[in-house]
């Protein structure tokens, strides 16, 4: 039975993992804040409609939450997708996945300035050991390449941030479902998206895309919302429920290997120092897990609220993934 329930999480990280790919294409013929916006109003929508159908007409009110819930889905949700899409430009989709595979890590972090909760020391070199490793990839190993680094790398050190102060947030709405949280902060975040697109079309820093570009680029439309958003968080939420976040976590892991693989098919040949830098920083993150993984076991009662805050590795990949466990 663990078996099939491990299906799940993993169909869900083989399909953020080959995202990465997919947006970067997408990128050749629509402009980086048109196709987040575009991707998430329909993902949003869909969002809507399953709370819905779950929850009702109620659950769409804010319940005087509105200025933190809006924040959140700013800083969180528009923040880390428009920044995300952005450092598409600058860097390639493998490093882009191993800086977002760093965000349970960042979370310990966010938690230790907010709550004044210290991380392990253990947890505090892996995230030195994943960053050597992220390092490593970026530079291939050569001190003048420090310069690659540059607004990609940027843009993914605020995109990571913002994301795990929108994941510990999550812990300050314990009433709320995950599928509710999700989708009014989504709402938010698209809201946001919206104004800072037509804001960059008005200005002429982007163009609005026209029909024939939407068309290009339908296919990875639909793969980023339909496999990438709506199935891949279904199938994430019904392994998160099966196995325990402390075990589904152990899955993000995969997410920079698949992309590496993806692109790799696609005829890119990584060097030696990349590929020890990915290892170093997959084998990072695997270890961070198993410490959590021990923590959950042994505090599972008394810490359980903390561990959404902190863990839950839904929130690591994609921003409409801050769903249920």
């Amino acid at each position: 039975m663990r078996s099939r329930a491990a299906a799940f999480p993993l169909l869900a990280v083989l399909s953020w993992g080959v995202m990465f790919p997919v947006l970067a294409s997408a990128l050749t013929r629509v402009d980086p804040l048109n196709l987040t916006t575009t991707r998430y109003l329909l993902a949003t929508l869909v969002l809507i409609a399953l709370l819905l159908l779950r929850e009702g007409v109620a659950s769409l009110r804010s319940g005087g939450r509105a200025v933190e819930v809006a924040v959140l889905g700013v800083i969180g949700f528009a923040g880390f997708n428009l920044l995300t899409n952005l450092a598409l430009e600058h860097a390639a989709p493998q490093q882009i996945a191993l800086f977002v595979a760093t965000t349970p890590l960042v979370t310990q972090l966010v938690r230790w300035a907010r709550d004044g909760v210290r991380p392990r020391p253990a947890l505090l070199g892996l995230s030195l050991v994943a960053l050597l490793g992220v390092g490593l990839v970026i530079t291939r190993g050569r001190l003048d390449g420090l310069d690659q680094f540059g607004a990609g790398g940027l843009m993914m050190i605020g995109a990571v941030v913002g994301w795990a102060i929108y994941t510990h947030g999550a812990s300050r709405f314990g009433q709320w479902s995950p599928l509710r949280y999700t989708t009014l902060t989504a709402f938010a975040g698209t809201l946001a998206m919206l104004a800072a697109s037509a804001g960059a079309d008005l200005a002429g820093v982007q163009h609005t895309p026209a029909a024939a570009d939407l068309v290009a680029v339908a296919p990875q439309l639909a793969y980023a919302v339909i496999v990438a958003a709506v199935i891949a968080v279904l199938a994430w939420n019904t392994g998160v429920q099966r196995l325990g976040s402390a075990n589904a976590a152990l899955f993000m892991n995969l997410v920079p290997v698949t992309t590496f693989a993806v692109q790799i098919a696609r005829g890119y040949r990584p060097g030696p120092v990349e590929l020890v830098g990915a290892a170093l920083t997959i084998v990072a993150l695997v270890a961070a897990n198993l410490v959590n993984r021990s923590r959950v076991g042994a505090h599972r009662l008394s810490r359980a609220p903390h561990q959404f805050a902190v863990t839950d590795p839904v929130a690591v990949v994609d921003p409409v993934a801050v769903t249920a466990r």
